[in-house]
């Protein structure tokens, strides 16, 4: 919200929080711009790395970071405040595909060695016939496939961690298997996973 988009008013948001979490300081803080970043003006921009800055010195945050979906806008972040910026949480999905060239976002990120959380691994849901719970009759069917989505990312250097919604318990140890499984995906199980992503994205 734009009254929220000041340097006090982050501040106060993050002690806020911190108050009522008990907690003295925060492993990461990120801060949730809007889904095209790049609509934020230069000087909300600016305010927001100076917040983030302000946390890690202060000792409030030992990493910070920022929310968007807009990769151009990103990049452009990474390369004006890497001081600002340790980690960046963007969707990354079964059918996201690393660009290695030598101006892309990725080489930033590279470059400037910063952390890449993906959100929304599952397309927000869309990869799965079923709603989730055990007692659902696609629910093994649709936990294959959120495995193989996750080991498919999993397999990119470039992520540093997925970040599945998980809504009960038997979610959780099935996300815990594909980390245990992690390998690259075979023949058949790349082909799987295509038909559903394209699926998907249908």
């Amino acid at each position: 919200r734009p009254e929220f988009r000041t340097f006090e008013k982050l501040k106060a948001t993050l002690d806020k929080w911190m108050k009522i979490c008990g907690q003295d300081y925060v492993d990461i803080w990120r801060i949730v711009m809007l889904s095209q970043s790049s609509k934020h003006t230069e000087r909300e921009v600016e305010i927001i790395m100076q917040a983030l800055e302000w946390a890690k010195k202060t000792g409030r945050a030992r990493f910070t970071g920022i929310s968007s979906h807009d990769r151009p806008h990103i990049k452009w972040m990474i390369e004006q405040f890497p001081e600002a910026l340790d980690v960046v949480i963007t969707p990354y999905t079964s059918k996201t595909k690393v660009v290695d060239d030598a101006d892309g976002l990725w080489a930033a990120i590279k470059k400037h060695d910063i952390g890449w959380f993906g959100i929304k691994p599952y397309s927000s849901g869309n990869m799965f016939k079923g709603n989730g719970l055990p007692d659902d009759p696609h629910f093994e069917e649709d936990c294959k496939l959120a495995r193989l989505t996750l080991r498919y990312i999993l397999s990119n250097p470039a992520i540093t961690a997925p970040i599945p919604g998980m809504i009960c318990p038997e979610q959780v140890d099935n996300a815990a298997l594909a980390v245990l499984q992690r390998r690259a995906l075979d023949v058949d199980e790349q082909a799987e996973l295509k038909k559903a992503t394209d699926e998907a994205y249908a």
